[in-house]
């Protein structure tokens, strides 16, 4: 008799394989489990159990389990730093500080990593009266500009930024923002900086100094966001301290503290996995750990993120926001971060 049933293609425990068993070991799981795991998927039951056992003789995986120790001490200081920030109820909010002077900001927030809403900083930008799309299309209608296109088809779409650029006349762009109600599919980002700072550069007459908290003598003169309601930035941390100033529409932003990085599954770069418009808490379980901090950026205020502050950020409104770095005190951690790669 002919049997129906398909029979399963043997697994051929290859490097990749072998790759999977030393991380799995390496994060504590059992070989057992990963004997279960390998047969489960087709492996021969005695190339596993000798798979396995090099692995576990292996110096190799010995050296890496004592660099794993070392990065565990780390961990825990890391851990040491997320119950202090439990221990007072204020921690567990973004506090708004009313012109903050430049003193209290550097030893508490700046120093400190603490993020801060300032207030009342921003209401003599004539940006403040002067913007908007009519005022745009007006004045710099005609001009080209840079904007990330097709982002929706593209999970990976801030990973994937330099992909994504698309050069076109500002008033297109204008009208698609003006007609859309809600989308994440277009957006004119800091990633498309170099080309609008030039293409728009009248605008920055229109935003006044923060010399209590910026050096006007900087290169870096801030970057230009527009887009409609719905635009996203998914779960990163920058390589520097950042202010966010928000001068048209609202702002949805999730604060998670840079001490939280070992529960932010961050494997590439500056990213993590999470999804934070969609939270899948099976794939992402350490996920229900960390301390998420949450304010919505309403206009002329200014959101300071501390270096390595994980956020995510999502357009209420239209909205038009500048970002600057060039802050008065050192500001330079690009510098000594290498993980650009996987990790």
């Amino acid at each position: 008799m002919t049997s129906n049933v398909a029979k399963m293609t043997p697994l051929s425990i290859d490097d990749n394989w072998r790759r999977w068993i030393a991380e799995n070991l390496m994060l504590d799981n059992s070989p057992e489990s990963l004997f279960d795991a390998l047969i489960a998927n087709g492996a021969d039951p005695n190339q596993a159990r000798h798979e396995l056992a090099a692995a576990l003789a292996s110096p190799y995986l010995h050296g890496a389990q004592r660099m794993r120790n070392r990065l565990a001490k780390r961990d825990w200081i890391l851990d040491c730093r997320r119950k202090l920030n439990r221990i007072h109820p204020d921690d567990a909010h973004i506090p708004r500080r009313h012109q903050l002077d430049s003193e209290t900001f550097l030893r508490e927030h700046y120093i400190a990593s603490r993020p801060v809403i300032i207030t009342g900083m921003l209401e003599d930008w004539p940006a403040r009266t002067k913007w908007n799309l009519r005022y745009f299309h007006q004045q710099f209608g005609e001009r080209e500009v840079e904007v990330q296109f097709g982002r929706d088809s593209d999970a990976r779409y801030e990973i994937n930024g330099a992909q994504h650029k698309r050069k076109m006349r500002f008033s297109e762009y204008l009208d698609l923002v003006a007609m859309t109600e809600s989308s994440n599919d277009f957006y004119m980002t800091a990633n498309n900086g170099s080309q609008n700072q030039q293409a728009l550069r009248e605008l920055w007459q229109d935003i006044g100094p923060l010399n209590e908290y910026l050096n006007p003598q900087a290169p870096e003169k801030g970057f230009f966001w527009l887009g409609p309601k719905g635009t996203r930035t998914p779960f990163h941390h920058d390589l520097t301290n950042n202010f966010m100033a928000q001068l048209i529409g609202r702002k949805r932003v999730l604060l998670i503290p840079a001490c939280e990085t070992p529960y932010m599954y961050n494997t590439t770069h500056c990213y993590s996995d999470v999804d934070a418009a969609s939270i899948n808490r099976q794939m992402f379980p350490l996920f229900d750990q960390v301390q998420v901090l949450e304010c919505v950026l309403e206009p002329g205020e200014l959101l300071f993120l501390p270096i390595g502050c994980w956020h995510y950020v999502e357009a209420l409104d239209k909205s038009v926001t500048m970002s600057f770095v060039n802050f008065r005190w050192d500001n330079d951690f690009s510098s000594i971060y290498h993980t650009y790669h996987d990790v």
